[in-house]
């Protein structure tokens, strides 16, 4: 049959041959522009103008407090405040059942202690492990306490166990015993 066809392509067998690659070719072709040709809508639908109106941000005022309320406490840095206004904190926390926040600012002021006994530098993004080593290492009666400390604190925060009335009585006594 390919003889029969041959015979009325111009070059005999060869010339078949390179007409059916070339048919083969330019199905490919096709069939890789159809696939774009559907997609493309797809595409242009999806497009966006970047001339959107940048959202303005409202003007903060600095305006320095003696203590932060517990809504201004919750970022991880240790704020600038005296340990005794931390600690007061945390009893805020306690007295309204927030026992996650109250153990959070006992750890604080903890660290806020240490530091300003000069015991340790606040090191800003050190984690609870690494405060707890820090202080151990440089004032060695207390690192048991502070080991429990910061096993409180990641146990409630990281690990997402419940905080109890009981953790956080435990978390004062600790801070006392510091």
């Amino acid at each position: 049959m390919a003889a029969a066809i041959a015979d009325h392509v111009p070059g005999g067998i060869a010339g078949l041959f390179v007409l059916l690659v070339l048919l083969a070719l330019f199905v490919m072709a096709a069939r890789a522009w159809w696939r774009t040709w559907l997609t493309l809508p797809g595409r242009l639908l999806a497009w966006r103008p970047r001339w959107r109106r940048r959202k303005t941000k409202p003007e903060v005022l600095d305006v320095p407090e003696a203590a932060p309320k517990p809504e201004q406490a919750a970022s991880d840095e240790v704020p600038e405040v005296p340990a005794a206004v931390l600690l007061s904190l945390a009893d805020q926390y306690a007295a309204s059942g927030r026992y996650a926040e109250a153990i959070r600012e006992r750890l604080r002021g903890m660290v806020r202690r240490l530091v300003e006994r000069g015991v340790i530098e606040h090191q800003p993004g050190w984690t609870v492990t690494e405060f707890a080593a820090a202080a151990g290492t440089r004032q060695p009666q207390s690192a048991p306490s502070l080991r429990e400390a910061s096993s409180i604190f990641s146990d409630v925060w990281y690990g997402g166990r419940d905080a109890t009335a009981a953790m956080d009585q435990r978390m004062r006594a600790l801070g006392e015993q510091l």
